[in-house]
Order: C-alpha cells, then structure tokens, then sequence
C-alpha cells in the first residue's frame, strides 16, 4: 500500500517536474511559473468535472475530457507565457526569473479571487474512486492512473527529443543559434513547442493531482513545484530520465518516512537525500539531457 501510494506520489512529482527539466535543459530558463500552469490545469479539469463543459462529468469519458481540457487551458496559458513574459528576456536572465516568480505568485492569487481560497472536491469518477487487491493490501486505483500517465509523458519525451525533427532543431538551436538560424530553421517557434509541451506535462500534472488528492486549491501548484525542483536537482538539470528516477525515490522516501516516523518529517527526509546525492554526485544523477 505504502510502496503504491509513494509510486503515485513519485509519478505526480515526475509529471510537474519533466517539464520544468524539458524548459531548463533546452532552453536554460528557470521557469519559476511553471506551478501556476499546474494549478490553472487543475482548476480547468475541475471546473470541466464540475459540469461545465458539454459531454465532461463524473463518467470515464467525461473525466477523460475534463482533464483533456485542463491540460488544454495550461498548455495555451504556457505558450502566452513564453510569447509574452519569457521572449522578451531570452537573453535576461535575472528579469527572467522575477518576472517568471511575478507570474507564480500572481496567479494562485487570481484564482483565489475568481474562486476562493478554500480548497474545492475534485469530482472524479466513480470507477477510479475504488480499490483493488494486491498482495493483501487494497490499492486505489487512481495510483494506477498517474503511474500510466507518467510513464506515457516519459516514453514521449524521449521520443520527442531524440527521434523527432523539432527536438534535434531545439537540442542544435540551444548550443548554437546563430547556426541554426542562418539555416533558414525559426528556432523561436520550436522554443514555443518545447514551453507548450512542458506547459502541457505541468497541466496534466494540476488536472491528475486533482484526482490524486482529492481536491484542488490554488495553493497546489506552488506547494508542489517546491518537490519538482528537487527532482530536477536530484535527477540532473536538463535530465528526463534522471527526473523520473529521483520522482521515485523522493515519492517513496516521503511516504515511508510519513508512515514510520512523525508525519510531515518526509520532507525532511527528502531534503536530507537531497544533500547527501549532492554530496556524493553534485551534478545529480545524470547531469546530462536523456
């Protein structure tokens, strides 16, 4: 039950921080918004669960569509961050990283405004509010679900950055892009794609956290984005598979940690691992984007 619950938290961890490791490893920004397209997928899945949108409910196909429409809306939140906020400071980094934590802040606030600052029941279905049995303990079957995504926005990932034209266009664009642009190849549109795509794996991360805990609040986003950048530390900057590995382990240390000590000494937990991997491996895991 435990190492089950660690697995789902571990694949939520692994959701937010893929893209928060995809936008850093490819294009060197530190996107301290990367909560608030998290929280803004979340309220969007639950506002289309609530009923809100044609054909999105509490049956399997609706919460389907619910969460495609909360991963839609941070997706196109994601892509006017980076035409609007992110571009103009390409080559600003400090600007860059207020106007990114400007953004963080600002949204969990609107949302409070918009819907208040209590949390809201995430109205899942029904058939993924139950358990089944594994080994004597009864497993939620939601776990299930975020394991599935994560693994599926991993295989992706790797596929987009190794096997697709746009990924290598973004990977040549990132070490040399006078190059790449007197090629005649628009790098800033690819750097678009790499911002949605992260935007999107951030969202889905808000849309299926939702079902994970059962509610939503516009807090989420931030609380969460704390233990995403530990991943991407831990992982390796840039690292798609060492953010997926590091996902686990800080999914499992905090739940074992919760479960056998006092509760809320898992996050200490996690920062003491941290520490001690960069001890040990100060460029993280792998260090490297795989």
């Amino acid at each position: 039950m435990l190492t089950c619950t660690g697995l789902g938290l571990g694949a939520l961890y692994f959701l937010v921080a893929s893209g928060l490791s995809l936008i850093f490893g490819l294009m060197d920004v530190l996107n301290f918004a990367h909560g608030a397209l998290l929280s803004i997928g979340a309220y969007g899945a639950w506002w289309a669960a609530g009923g809100n949108l044609p054909g999105a409910g509490r049956s399997g196909f609706g919460f389907v569509l619910a969460v495609a429409f909360g991963t839609a809306v941070g997706t196109l939140a994601a892509v006017l961050l980076e035409l609007a906020v992110i571009r103009p400071l390409y080559t600003r980094p400090r600007e860059q990283i207020l106007a990114t934590v400007g953004v963080g802040l600002a949204t969990p606030a609107l949302l409070s405004a918009i819907w208040g600052s209590d949390a809201r029941t995430f109205p899942g279905p029904a058939a993924l509010s139950g358990t089944f049995p594994l080994l004597g303990a009864a497993i939620p079957v939601n776990r299930l679900v975020l394991v599935a995504a994560a693994l599926v926005v991993l295989v992706a990932l790797r596929l987009f950055l190794g096997r697709t034209r746009h990924g290598l266009v973004v990977r040549a664009g990132v070490e040399d892009r006078a190059m790449v642009t007197a090629l005649g190849i628009d790098v800033r549109k690819a750097f678009t794609l790499v911002f949605a795509i992260g935007g999107a794996a951030a969202a889905l991360a808000g849309a299926l956290g939702g079902l994970y805990f059962g509610s939503v609040d516009p807090g989420q986003g931030t609380s969460l984005l704390i233990f995403a950048f530990v991943v991407v530390v831990m992982g390796g900057m840039g690292s798609i598979t060492g953010a997926a590995v590091a996902a686990v382990g800080v999914g499992l240390v905090q739940q074992f940690a919760n479960y056998y000590t006092a509760a809320g000494l898992g996050d200490l937990a996690v920062v003491v691992m941290l520490a001690a991997l960069l001890l040990i491996r100060p460029r993280g895991l792998t260090g490297r984007l795989a």
